[in-house]
Order: C-alpha cells, then sequence, then structure tokens
C-alpha cells in the first residue's frame, strides 16, 4: 500500500486528499518510510526535514478536515533543491562553502509553497553552487540515478529528479541556468520545466548567472507541473528581474487537442549539432509521428547552430559565476570541489569586451526568434540523455560540445522536458518543447497531449531495499593536460596573479587545458560590430 501512495501522481494524490480519501499524513509518513529505505541507494538529500514534514501534514489535515482546503499542493510532499533558502533549515549549495549557513528567511519560492499547505522533505542534492559536476570531492556525495544508480542523474538539480523519480516525493524544485531543470528531468524520465526568465522569483535562491538562471519544478505529470506552476507563476517585487504578467489557468490549458497547432522540429540541433544516439534519433521520429497523429501541423525549421548559443551563454554565464564567488576563489579555492574550480576558474581569462560582445549577440538572436515565434507555436528537439555511467564524466567536455538545452536559457523562453520512452537498457529518452515568453500554457497544452498518447507514465523505477553499503565513488578525475607552450602558460599565469588567485599546480594545469576553448569561444564573438548593437542588458527603470 505504501508504494502505491508512493507511485501516485501529485494530481492524483491532490484529488483523493480533497475529497478526505488520503490523509496527509499518512502520505507522508508512506514517503518518509520509503526514504528511510532507499535513500542510501540514492543520495538524494542534503538535509532531511522529518519532523518538518510531519508537523505540515497534520497541520493540512487539519485545516482540510474544518472545510479549509487551499487547492492541490495542500499536503503534497515536497523538496527543495539545497540552493533556495529556508528559514532555519540548513542550505549548502552541496559545498564546504556554505556548510554551517541556515538563512534568517525562506525564498519566496519556499514561502509560495509552504502558503499553498504542501509539506517539506528535505532540502535536496545539487552540483556545488548549482554548477559543476558530478563530484565525488564534496561533503556530500552525487546523487544517483533510480534507473539504474550506476549512472548519472543530470544536473545540476540532480536530487530533485533522483526524488522525484523514486518517488520519494510527488514534486521537487529545480533551477536552469543552462540545463540544470531539464537535464536530471529528462535523464530520470520526468517532467522538468524551465519557465520564462521572471515568471518565478529567484529571490532568496542561491545566484549561478543572474541573466540566465530559472527557477521551475520536476513532477511525474505535465498536469502536476501545472497545478505547481499555477502557485508559483507570480509577480515578487523583490526579485528585480520578475515579470508582472497576468498569468493564466494552466490546469484549463491542458485540453488533450493540439489539431493545428504548428511544430517547428530543430532537427539541425540533434542531426548535425549535436551528437546524439540512435536510440534518440528514433525515439524522436516516433513523436513527431505522435504529435501528427494527434493533428499537429509537423515541419523542419531551422535556427542558428548550437554552438552559436552555448558561445553566448558560457561567456556571460561563467562571468557572472565568477563574479559572485570571486572573493573566495582567491581566498579559500581549496574548499570548492575540483569540477566547480575547473569550470569556474577559466573566467578570469574572458576580458570585459567579450562579455559585453556575448550580450550584444543575445540581443541579435532573441530579435531573430521573432519570425520563428510568429509562424510556430512550438519549437521540438529531444532533451538530454540517456544518462551516461557516473564514472564517465571529465570538465573538459563542459567547454568541448555544445547543448540540446543551452539554447533556450539564451532565448530565455519557456521550455519543457519528458519521457519520449526508454533505451534497450531501460534508461530514460526525453522530448523536449519550446515555446514563446510567457505562453508555458501551450507548451504544457502539448506535452500533455504527447503524454496522454503515450505509455511512458506507467512505468518506474525497480528500487528494493538493501541494508548493502552505498555503492563507492568513482575516482576523481586528474585534470586535463595542457597543450599550451610555457609562453602561453606563463600568459595565464600572469593573468591569475593580476586577478588575485593563488593556484596549485592542479588547478593550474586544469586552468591552461581549459584556455583554448575560452579563446575560441570568445574568438567567435569578437566582430566588427555596428554603433547601435547594444547588449541586452541596457539599463531601464
Amino acid at each position: 500500500m505504501s508504494e502505491e501512495l508512493c507511485h501516485l501522481s501529485l494530481t492524483e494524490a491532490a484529488d483523493l486528499i480533497k475529497a478526505k480519501k488520503l490523509s496527509p499524513v499518512e502520505l507522508t509518513e508512506a514517503m518518509l518510510r520509503r526514504t528511510d529505505a532507499l535513500n542510501s541507494q540514492l543520495d538524494a538529500f542534503i538535509t532531511r526535514t522529518s519532523d518538518v514534514a510531519l508537523a505540515a501534514a497534520r497541520k493540512a489535515e487539519s485545516e482540510i478536515a474544518k472545510g479549509g482546503h487551499k487547492g492541490p499542493l495542500h499536503g503534497i510532499p515536497f523538496g527543495l533543491k539545497d540552493i533556495y533558502n529556508t528559514k532555519g533549515i540548513l542550505t549548502t549549495a552541496h559545498s564546504r562553502i556554505l556548510i554551517d549557513n541556515v538563512p534568517d528567511e525562506d525564498a519566496t519560492t519556499t514561502a509560495q509553497l509552504s502558503e499553498a499547505g504542501a509539506v517539506l522533505m528535505g532540502k535536496l542534492s545539487t552540483h556545488e553552487f548549482a554548477h559543476g559536476g558530478p563530484s565525488f570531492d564534496l561533503p556530500w556525495r552525487p546523487a544517483r540515478n533510480p534507473w539504474n544508480t550506476e549512472h548519472f542523474t543530470g544536473g545540476s538539480s540532480s536530487g530533485s529528479g533522483a526524488a522525484v523519480a523514486s518517488g520519494l516525493m510527488m514534486m521537487a524544485m529545480g533551477s536552469d541556468t543552462g540545463g540544470s531543470i531539464r537535464n536530471p528531468a529528462a535523464l530520470c524520465g520526468l517532467v522538468g520545466l524551465k519557465p520564462t526568465y521572471g515568471l518565478v522569483s529567484r529571490h532568496g535562491v542561491i545566484a549561478n548567472s543572474y541573466s540566465y538562471d530559472h527557477a521551475g519544478p520536476l513532477t511525474w505529470t505535465v498536469a502536476d507541473c501545472a497545478a505547481v506552476m499555477q502557485v508559483l507563476a507570480k509577480h515578487d517585487p523583490k526579485d528585480p528581474a520578475s515579470a508582472n504578467v497576468k498569468v493564466p489557468d494552466y490546469r484549463a490549458a491542458l485540453t488533450g487537442d493540439i489539431r493545428g497547432l504548428r511544430v517547428g522540429v530543430v532537427r539541425h540541433f540533434y542531426e548535425q549539432d549535436v551528437q546524439v544516439s540512435d536510440e534518440v534519433k528514433q525515439g524522436m521520429t516516433a513523436a513527431l509521428d505522435v504529435l501528427r497523429g494527434l493533428g499537429a501541423i509537423v515541419e523542419d525549421v531551422r535556427l542558428r547552430p548550437a554552438m552559436d548559443y552555448y558561445d553566448i551563454k558560457i561567456v556571460t554565464a561563467e562571468s557572472e559565476l565568477y563574479a559572485v564567488h570571486e572573493h573566495n576563489l582567491r581566498t579559500r579555492p581549496g574548499d570548492f570541489g575540483e569540477d566547480f574550480l575547473a569550470r569556474s576558474l577559466a573566467a578570469c581569462l574572458i576580458r570585459g569586451s567579450d562579455y559585453v560582445q556575448a550580450q550584444r549577440e543575445r540581443r541579435k538572436v532573441l530579435e531573430e526568434m521573432k519570425a520563428i515565434y510568429a509562424k510556430y507555436d512550438v519549437l521540438v528537439t529531444p532533451g538530454p540523455g540517456p544518462a551516461p555511467k557516473l564514472g564517465n564524466w571529465r570538465v573538459i567536455q563542459f567547454w568541448q560540445k555544445a547543448s540540446l538545452t543551452t539554447p533556450f536559457n539564451v532565448t530565455g523562453g519557456p521550455a519543457l522536458v519528458q519521457c519520449m520512452g526508454y533505451t534497450r537498457d531501460g534508461l530514460p529518452l526525453s522530448l523536449q518543447i519550446v515555446g514563446k515568453p510567457f505562453d508555458e500554457a501551450t507548451v504544457m497544452r502539448v506535452a500533455d497531449a504527447y503524454e496522454r498518447a503515450t505509455p511512458w507514465r506507467k512505468r518506474r523505477p525497480e528500487l528494493v531495499a538493501s541494508s548493502a553499503p552505498p555503492p563507492a565513488l568513482p575516482p576523481i578525475p586528474e585534470p586535463e593536460k595542457s597543450n599550451l607552450s610555457r609562453q602561453e602558460e606563463d600568459a595565464v599565469a600572469l593573468v591569475c596573479r593580476r586577478a588575485g588567485l593563488t593556484l596549485n599546480d592542479r588547478y593550474f594545469q586544469q586552468l591552461c587545458a581549459t584556455a583554448p576553448y575560452i579563446e575560441a569561444m570568445t574568438s567567435r564573438l569578437r566582430r566588427q560590430r555596428d554603433w547601435y548593437e547594444e547588449p541586452i542588458n541596457v539599463f531601464t527603470f
């Protein structure tokens, strides 16, 4: 019975709770027991809040019994990526830097969910400061994929993906700067939505990149996602990027009818720009057939090469990340994990003019998208996946290739991934649906119609409680070898000295190995521009 409860979708549980056929306390206790049994295999949690959860569940049960039902999240167990501030509860960003950080106020989203009656189960694993990973040298172990615990969850909302997919909770909050909601949702077989930039408050969420950070949910179904978004989509004056827009009824948009909708397939992303497996291509072919069968008008569309978007995003976002952490990078670099350092230190090689040129190019990209939005209701590509083995990651890969998710951080509108089948080995495959800014309703409408027409929600990871010790972590990868000349390495060393960075030989060699990729990205953005090509972040009141 406990497993049946834990495998309900959020909306299924919400309907039972509203009808007083399911007790929030019973549901919470079932998920606490499941977490006791399975979390040692998954490492989804950094901090469990069992007492807080039980108190919230009892409060919800009492309120509902008295006729005070608040809505579909009332009494629903959820978790927070450990970059969301929680008043009086440890918030670490999975880093030694914040190993004893206890905020004195909630993030806006934390407060919204609490006010809606949701039940906080705990704070979830992430990559360090939502960037870099998987890492094997942090105070907490990286999360593992419930479909195969030798494999990666995707990041950086890694614990959020593991916890929802394994039935430890019905929803978890993640953040997405270059794919960090969609990556774990894709690799763990979930629905993950990166909302339009500014639609969900970032206040009280530890920053990665101010220009690219999005907060959003990971859920089992599209209807679950719509229910959560109805609570979260709200203007917040505490967030300087918060958008003040009218929010539609997302649940009402899930009609199952997509006849006549125009779907643009960004085929070159996965057939030319980003290497994907044959199983992903086959899954896409089948998914497009489903959309056509539902009455959508499906045709190919061409955007820029995926690497163009990657150049823009990496140059700007890594610069902002470096600025966030500059003091600690100077004074206590050894307290970061190696993977985080191997990404973040490279931004010292990015010049101020490179940052501005990237922001100028981003404005051009957004102008180009207007014609695409006028022609298509949504765009589709594969999402990330299938999940690689946990020990296969090398940080140099971050610099070497574009991704399927990053273009839509640059464009800023909504992007959702959902399950589109499984590999022969049982790992999830994913479909990505992208929409116009603030048109989450259409994105979820298409995703919901596809979900109803396919059998993928009937399958769950098979996990069995075990008293065996957690599997050993892979070794920390050796740094990449530098191919720079002695003169070029001296130039990198000079930049480090000017930046006030003191690096040991290991960190310095990794930086030198990364330097050619940074130079290639910034060089592609350096060109003669019109006087009037302003950057995207022009000051306004």
